[in-house]
């Protein structure tokens, strides 16, 4: 943190106006706004993804439904190029309901709980499973516990931190043991795996995401049940009672698949071989819409390339919306694109992600190469009176998964940062649908982004600008 503040006490020296950066910026930023919030496409283009084709997790029928869908939508907009980059991700597929039951003990009635089997869960065959639960809150518990987990089904309940303000930390303390608990379980016998949901909010609404297993261990039936179900639960272990519960999922693993990425991209006048990459990850998980994550940063990133049509901007360097897929359980988008970039001969200068819902925007989160960071940050700096009127700020810290595999151009990275307050109420659910998202808000966040867009166009990426435009 100390260092965190020295940064922005550094950075704070420069906040000067840019040659150049006058009237004449601050009205191109109030003429994108006003496009978005009249002129742009975002919400339609998501009401079909999340409404129409719904969730698409790699390798689904949807996922492929979602790629053809924005790939012609890019072509309606008569940008310089639009094409599909192959990739090859996991399919695993859910199967039939899953089901949860907490069995009938002596002086008590039997008890569904609302489930979600996480992704890469593995099937519990036709008759299910049955076991006794043992609750914990960490992995190191389980380590601890060692042979008595053994035919036993393991209940991760540790909440959320409802103390934390910024909601992605306290998921980022909470979500190992959905990511890495289930496995730990099944390295010491257990029957079964079951996990208290990623959200702060306690509701009746079960989170799935994606759970890991290495090669060395066999999949177990893994779920994710509602915060009022673990509540229910962990309160139904503390008084003393013993209960057991029955399992069963209808997991299905089909291997590696083909699929793409899109890509749209407007070039350059001056310099075209230095790309700016706007995108967001088009597959979501196959329960739900997809709406906030990340059909909103899909359709914000191309609507990127809409409203610079519309304003009449010509950029100098290469505008590339990239929709990745396969963020949610593997990175195979990211990784292909990575691999290209390698071989290509572009160079990118910045690339964006939106992937933490279509709420209000907040700010932008920048990281990049320590070689190149702080100069970087410093250019940025100089361009926040611009971006303040709009209640955007500058943060350090993490930008996207599918971006973060081009940390090696020592390129910027940046993540946009939208009100993270509600994100989780809806994150990885059945009830991330297009009701859950303001078109207001959601076109707010397209004309974020296309102002840092612009930019980073306009002046690169030095701390002063120079005629040459380059970084």
């Amino acid at each position: 943190m100390r260092a965190f503040g020295l940064l922005m006490l550094l950075l704070s020296a420069v906040v000067t106006v840019l040659p150049g950066q006058t009237d004449e910026d601050a009205f191109l930023l109030r003429r994108i706004h006003t496009a978005a919030l009249t002129e742009g496409k975002a919400y339609s283009w998501l009401h079909h993804l999340s409404e129409e084709i719904g969730g698409r997790l790699a390798g689904s029928p949807e996922a492929e439904a979602s790629v053809h869908y924005t790939y012609a939508q890019l072509e309606d907009l008569g940008l310089d190029q639009v094409w599909l980059q192959p990739c090859t991700v996991p399919h695993w597929e859910r199967g039939a309901p899953e089901v949860v039951r907490v069995l009938a003990g002596e002086g008590h009635q039997e008890r569904v709980l609302k489930a979600l089997a996480l992704g890469n869960s593995g099937a519990s065959g036709p008759e299910g499973v049955s076991g006794r639960v043992i609750e914990v809150r960490s992995l190191e518990e389980v380590d601890y516990l060692a042979e008595k987990v053994e035919g036993a089904i393991v209940f991760f309940n540790r909440p959320m931190d409802p103390g934390e303000y910024h909601t992605f930390h306290a998921y980022g303390k909470a979500v190992d043991q959905r990511v890495y608990g289930p496995a730990k379980a099944a390295q010491y016998g257990a029957k079964g795996a079951i996990v208290r949901s990623m959200t702060t909010r306690v509701d009746p609404h079960p989170h799935t995401g994606v759970t890991l297993f290495p090669e060395t261990v066999d999949p177990i039936p893994a779920v994710a049940i509602s915060t009022a179900d673990a509540d229910w639960l962990s309160a139904q272990l503390k008084s003393g009672q013993n209960r057991e519960i029955f399992l069963y999922t209808d997991c299905r693993h089909h291997g590696r698949v083909p699929s793409h990425n899109v890509i749209g991209e407007i070039r350059g006048s001056d310099f075209p071989d230095e790309v700016i990459l706007v995108g967001g990850h088009l597959d979501s998980w196959d329960v739900g819409g997809g709406a906030h994550d990340d059909g909103a940063g899909c359709v914000q990133a191309m609507d990127v390339l809409h409203l610079l049509k519309t304003v009449g901007y010509r950029p100098r360097r290469t505008i590339r919306c990239v929709l990745f897929m396969n963020e949610e359980n593997g990175l195979g988008g990211g990784l292909a694109y990575a691999d290209s970039a390698r071989t290509s001969g572009a160079f990118h200068l910045a690339a964006i992600e939106s992937d933490a819902g279509g709420f209000s925007p907040r700010a932008f989160s920048f990281e990049a190469d320590p070689e190149v960071f702080t100069d970087y940050m410093k250019a940025v700096h100089q361009w926040l009176p611009l971006l303040e009127p709009y209640g955007i700020q500058l943060q350090t810290g993490g930008s996207g998964a599918d971006i973060s595999p081009l940390k090696f151009q020592k390129g910027l990275l940046a993540g946009l940062r939208p009100d993270s307050q509600r994100y989780f109420d809806y994150h990885h659910t059945a009830i991330d649908r297009i009701d859950a998202v303001h078109p207001r808000e959601l076109a707010l966040g397209a004309a974020a982004l296309t102002s840092l867009v612009v930019l980073i166009d306009k002046y690169g990426l030095r701390a002063e600008p120079t005629s040459s435009g380059s970084r």
